[in-house]
């Protein structure tokens, strides 16, 4: 009895990140028309589905394994006006229900984006929420670091352990250590590019985040930032805020204090 009891505690204070992936089964290419052979539809089944495992986000079956795929892809090879193109169609299975439809031509099978392809793919299947855990981001400053501690909560909350808010004018120089609690949105994918204010950036999810701050300098009681696009590194144990940003402080004293007038929070590392 006190092992199933010590064991129960444990589940509940420790919680687990691990998240279950989508099944994703893409079905042999077919060939379409001429110009084109079943070489080629073997050759773009196999690239695609290395591209997608590739991705560590999502479990690719392929052969009588795609029976018990949460989604199909449905894909033909073609040439038209002297192009090699791909086509395919993503689908719920059980439903009937196309999802979206991708698309990508080039000179030849070698010159094809197959990334391109697959983000296409992949637009509107699931991915896993890599934002779940704690997370820091630490900035250096004059009189010393301000730091930020996060934890992202699988029930879309938000354990602000530290937010610290900074202000600097003249000689004078104010540093609050924050903390609150908060929520937020999460919408994954992969490396897709997206136009914002335009400029091209690279972003693997769209993230909405809303904090309420007790300590904190005045002006940053309530942080309430959308759209933010996040960029993790391989291994997701970093990511940036490549566009949009957490703000924490203002600098009025010039570039011999900081180089910008205003600072945000926008390079986290995992702890957690």
């Amino acid at each position: 009895m006190k092992l199933k009891i010590l064991v129960f505690f444990l589940f509940i204070t420790f919680p687990v990140f691990a998240q279950r992936l989508s099944t994703v089964g893409v079905l042999p290419f077919e060939v379409s028309g001429e110009g084109v052979s079943q070489v080629d539809a073997v050759e773009a089944t196999r690239r695609v589905v290395a591209e997608l495992r590739s991705w560590g986000a999502l479990i690719v079956l392929t052969g009588e394994e795609t029976d018990g795929a949460e989604y199909l892809v449905r894909g033909q090879v073609s040439r038209q006006n002297n192009q090699i193109v791909l086509d395919a169609a993503t689908s719920l299975r059980g439903f009937g229900r196309v999802l979206n439809n991708s698309k990508e031509a080039a000179a030849s099978m070698g010159a094809l984006s197959f990334v391109s392809f697959c983000v296409q793919i992949a637009e509107n299947i699931p991915f896993p929420n890599y934002l779940l855990g704690k997370w820091r981001s630490t900035i250096d400053m004059p009189d010393g670091p301000i730091t930020c501690i996060m934890e992202f909560r699988d029930d879309r909350t938000i354990l602000v352990e530290q937010y610290d808010t900074w202000e600097h004018s003249g000689t004078d120089s104010l540093k609050y250590q924050g903390f609150g609690s908060g929520n937020y949105t999460y919408t994954g994918y992969y490396r897709r590019m997206i136009n914002v204010s335009g400029r091209q950036v690279t972003a693997d999810a769209t993230v909405g985040i809303a904090l309420t701050l007790e300590d904190a300098l005045t002006k940053y009681t309530s942080v309430n930032v959308g759209g933010v696009r996040v960029l993790y590194d391989d291994s997701k144990n970093s990511f940036e805020l490549v566009s949009g940003a957490l703000p924490c402080g203002e600098n009025y004293s010039g570039p011999s204090i900081y180089p910008d007038e205003n600072v945000f929070y926008t390079s986290f590392v995992k702890i957690r």
